[in-house]
């Protein structure tokens, strides 16, 4: 069994200690402690934090492997400081049976690199006509406890609710995609100032909200879990904040670049910023970052929503929706909440890892970095800035809206229940 000491690192940003791993647990944390027979990491300076846990990724295999593959994407993964992910059920074929659930449950442990969870589709198809094989998904090798059509919103009132009622016999949880159908054929991006001068079709606040407010009604009215994909609006945390305060089972995720980025990109009509739900304005993400900060919405989630060049380098209208974003998550966190003051370390390891573990029933992970605990940790350097460059991404695909900025943090390792997949930056 082999062992590591990571010497004088900040624990959730605190006062210095040494962590000691022996084999797949955590076997002491304090000061001074002896690396005799261990490999040692210095970690002066560096903040430890556990994995990391993304509750929203697509990795596109089985059927889009040309975008990503469980390979590449848990390989992505583990450079971002990830050790577990939830893998959206819109693949081909979609992953609305046991069998196809556990054939990508299986991919992820052939990988290595970092846990995967897959989550089943709500309905067969994801066409939202009938439930899809919940119970069974439920009771697989996969053990599925999150549900979603992500890609697709649940809009028939009458399945969301059953599929609702359904998942309390295994303490799952339905994932919604808020976006009304009806009122966003045809949209471009969001519906406001911008859409209005560019003569782009606008995705009203209203099509995510609507789908929210029926949602967390449905949810207090059969006793069950939902949990709001992807929220983008200030409207939406208004929303996501009454149910809560009623004592709702109700939680929500947002995305990094939600918390960063606004639909005034969108001026350039580069297609790297077209994404569902759309970019939204200053005032929306504003609104995110206190509402992330307060604890309103639970946690982050990248929706890491890889694709190959051709689908994006082309003109606005015909480009595929979504971003990749499991290398620069915890990048884009820390600028936007950690270096503005709004969540410290600790904030980060609980909407990072805790809280999302916790929503998605994934034990071992998002556990404490204490003795008897499995070490699944990352090290991250807090000083580091650099400009992102997608050539040097382990993710198939290069869609980031990123490119050229400058974003502090950098993973510098993972360990994955004790063996480092990633070390010095670099990819075991």
């Amino acid at each position: 069994m082999s062992k590591t000491l990571i010497r004088g690192a900040k624990v959730l940003g605190g006062e210095p200690q040494d962590v000691l791993i022996d084999g797949e647990t955590v076997a002491a944390v304090g000061g001074g402690l002896s690396g005799e027979g261990a490999t040692v990491v210095e970690g002066e300076g560096l903040v430890l934090l556990p994995g990391l846990v993304d509750l929203h990724t697509h990795l596109r295999e089985p059927g889009r492997e040309d975008s990503e593959t469980v390979l590449t994407g848990t390989r992505a993964a583990a450079v971002g400081g990830y050790t577990a992910v939830h893998a959206m059920a819109n693949t081909f074929p979609v992953a609305d049976t046991a069998g196809v659930v556990e054939q990508v449950w299986r991919l992820g442990r052939e990988s290595g690199y970092c846990d995967v969870q897959p989550v089943g589709a709500v309905t067969v198809g994801l066409a939202g006509k009938q439930l899809a094989e919940l119970g069974a998904m439920a009771d697989s090798a996969a053990q599925v406890r999150v549900f979603s059509d992500d890609g697709k919103c649940v809009d028939d009132a009458v399945i969301m609710r059953r599929a609702l009622e359904y998942v309390k016999a295994f303490d799952g949880v339905v994932a919604q995609h808020a976006q009304e159908p009806r009122l966003t054929e045809g949209a471009q991006m969001n519906e406001g100032v911008v859409s209005g001068e560019l003569g782009l079709r606008g995705w009203p606040a209203v099509a995510e909200e609507s789908i929210i407010a029926r949602d967390v009604l449905l949810a207090a009215h059969v006793g069950s879990r939902v949990h709001i994909c992807h929220l983008s609006t200030a409207g939406s945390v208004e929303l996501v904040r009454w149910a809560k305060s009623k004592g709702w089972d109700v939680t929500a995720e947002v995305t990094p670049h939600h918390l960063l980025l606004t639909d005034e990109l969108v001026r350039s009509y580069n297609p790297v910023y077209k994404v569902n739900p759309p970019l939204r304005t200053e005032a929306d993400v504003l609104a995110l970052r206190e509402a992330l900060a307060d604890g309103t919405i639970d946690c982050v989630a990248t929706d890491h929503a890889p694709h190959p060049h051709e689908d994006k380098d082309c003109e606005w209208a015909a480009a595929a929706m979504g971003m990749v974003g499991l290398e620069t998550a915890l990048s884009v966190v820390q600028h936007t909440m950690v270096d503005t003051g709004l969540l410290d370390w600790a904030g980060v390891a609980d909407r990072m890892s805790a809280r999302p573990a916790v929503i998605g029933r994934l034990s071992g992970h998002g556990r404490p970095i204490a003795a008897g605990e499995p070490a699944n940790l990352v090290l991250v350097d807090p000083a580091y800035r650099g400009v992102v460059n997608p050539a040097g991404f382990a993710s198939r695909s290069r869609n980031t809206p990123y490119e050229g900025r400058e974003l502090p943090g950098r993973v510098l390792a993972t360990f994955l229940r004790g063996r480092a997949t990633v070390m010095d930056g670099k990819l075991q």
